[in-house]
């Protein structure tokens, strides 16, 4: 088991049951959601929406820091459940592997996994756009959602259920002159969560691309927005991703938008 080899221990066989014992005990009945890029915006609210409906919360991020308002917040909607921090880099899939793979050891089987990592929000014309910008916003957006996905499906498709949801955004829709590595990034995203979908809806678990066509009410953007309707608040859309999560078989969407009601819209 990885538990001895992970600490450097050598245990005894007696040792070994043991500790394998008093980790399936903290394990609980509980479902398992793992929130991948849990930071102070959305992942937050997500953390916490989550939490209140009586899920164990696993949050995957680069640093602790990072998701210290995710870890609290989350904490403080319900105390019952179990919140965890486990480190990973979207950047490096295998390391987004071995996260997953560190929950489903300690927490027990995921039934819901939310990607909500993105690329960096770079603007420039699409001739300058350099290799290592289009290899760094591939690995965000498309190898460490895929890593994340193909972790967790395994188990969803044995227990015949499960949720994936993707972050994304109205760029997976078009191209832009002026943000084309965001646009890149989503459009490939949006295929992924597609392809998954149609593949493994059957074995029951329900792949969907959450569009948020909108930018979030969080610190930075009320700077940039002085009208706060023009803000989708991110415990609405928390609420609207728990309301997918809920859905019934028989009445899945897979494709999910979402905008403040003063957002004017034309895709």
């Amino acid at each position: 088991m990885a538990l001895e080899r992970r600490a450097g221990w050598h245990l005894s066989p007696a040792c070994h049951a043991a500790a394998t014992c008093a980790m399936i005990q903290v394990m609980s009945d509980r479902p398992v959601c793992v929130i991948v890029g849990a930071g102070e915006g959305l992942g937050r609210s997500l953390a916490a929406r989550f939490a209140v409906g009586d899920c164990d919360i696993a949050l995957v991020s680069r640093t602790r820091s990072g998701s210290k308002a995710a870890l609290e917040h989350a904490r403080a909607a319900n105390g019952s459940v179990d919140v965890r921090f486990f480190a990973a880099d979207a950047t490096r899939p295998v390391t987004v592997e071995d996260a997953m793979a560190r929950v489903a050891e300690e927490m027990g089987a995921i039934e819901v996994l939310i990607y909500n990592a993105r690329g960096d929000f770079i603007r420039c014309d699409p001739l300058d756009m350099t290799y290592a910008q289009l290899e760094e916003v591939f690995l965000v957006e498309v190898m460490g959602a895929f890593a994340a996905a193909r972790s967790v499906l395994p188990a969803m498709r044995e227990k015949g259920r499960g949720t994936i949801m993707f972050s994304s955004a109205t760029a997976a829709f078009r191209g832009s002159a002026t943000y084309p590595l965001y646009a890149i990034g989503k459009f490939a995203l949006r295929a992924l969560a597609q392809s998954l979908a149609k593949a493994h809806a059957p074995d029951g678990v329900h792949v969907v691309h959450m569009r948020l066509d909108c930018d979030l009410d969080v610190p930075v953007m009320r700077k940039l927005h002085p009208d706060p309707a023009s803000l989708a608040d991110p415990d609405g859309v928390a609420d609207s991703y728990w309301w997918v999560h809920r859905q019934p078989p028989s009445a899945w969407s897979n494709e999910v938008e979402l905008r403040p009601f003063s957002e004017t819209w034309t895709i």
